[in-house]
């Protein structure tokens, strides 16, 4: 950034000037090519069908008609779209000889049979016709070294270790869906919905979806915090995030439940729920008004 800003400053201090370069339009495009020709010590003139009318245009430029302007280089930058280039065949002498340098793109693919420059050839048979800066856009020229894509060829690391593009995508997903499942258990539990269920289909849905909803959810806040779950320097007065203590319930609710589940617990839940008793025989005496003593 440093080196390119003092090129700059060197190539606009010095006193030796260059060839003088015509641009045919005043838009953003041209406008932008021709501050950084003046800002490398071209002088620059600029074709307009109405000079009185242009503005914006930078400092140090000349502002001319379309043939007052070509008579003034013979490098001629051609900044207008393909559908105004009918004025051209008018100065067919006026461009005899000269360089035509075309700059513009078809918003469609094939969009014309022939392509601009070759176009642009036929108008003006006697001109050099060349294709250049057709790649570059307005604001690439303006923006210069802020422009994003000098800023990725600085970066030579690995792109999927330094991106965290995967943590908002899979922290907006997990937010949606579990919004989305949160409303459908509250449409649930309306009075109106649960008595058109039967017990079974209420179950997995206030069961199974509610815990898949708590998941999504409590993963949702840890993407959130990313590294700075754990950071201590995210740690104001030594306390903890807000996000991070309205995880402590979810997250204990969760480890319970994990535990629950395991099969050497699950199993002997389901028996007990089924009405299995430990001592058998001493039930049945109870029943019977009999004691073992």
């Amino acid at each position: 950034m440093e080196k390119t800003t003092d090129v700059l400053l060197l190539t606009t201090n010095s006193s030796e000037k260059q060839d003088t370069v015509c641009i045919f339009g005043t838009g953003d495009f041209g406008r932008s090519l021709g501050l950084e020709m003046l800002q490398c010590g071209y002088s620059i003139v600029f074709g307009s069908q109405n000079p009185q009318m242009s503005s914006l245009l930078p400092n140090g430029a000349e502002v001319l008609s379309y043939s007052e302007a070509a008579q003034k280089s013979d490098i001629i930058i051609i900044a207008i779209h393909r559908e105004h280039y009918d004025f051209l065949t008018e100065l067919t002498e006026a461009l005899n000889g000269k360089i035509l340098v075309d700059v513009s793109n078809n918003l469609k693919i094939k969009q014309y049979p022939q392509s601009n420059a070759e176009y642009l050839a036929q108008l003006v048979p006697g001109a050099h016709v060349v294709k250049a800066f057709n790649t570059i856009s307005a604001w690439a020229l303006q923006s210069r070294a802020l422009d994003a894509s000098r800023q990725a060829i600085a970066k030579k690391e690995s792109p999927f270790s330094t991106s965290t593009a995967w943590l908002s995508d899979s922290y907006i997903a997990m937010g949606m869906l579990g919004f989305f499942l949160f409303v459908l258990l509250g449409i649930t539990s309306l009075p109106s919905v649960s008595n058109m269920v039967n017990w079974r289909e209420f179950r997995f849905v206030q069961s199974k979806l509610g815990y898949l909803t708590l998941i999504l959810c409590t993963a949702h806040t840890l993407v959130y915090g990313g590294k700075r779950f754990l950071s201590p320097s995210s740690l104001v007065w030594y306390l903890p995030s807000a996000y991070v203590i309205a995880l402590i319930i979810p997250c204990t609710v969760l480890v319970i439940k994990f535990i629950l589940i395991l099969p050497c617990i699950d199993k002997t839940l389901t028996r007990i729920r089924k009405g299995w008793e430990r001592n058998p025989k001493f039930s049945e005496s109870a029943l019977n008004g009999k004691t073992d003593i």
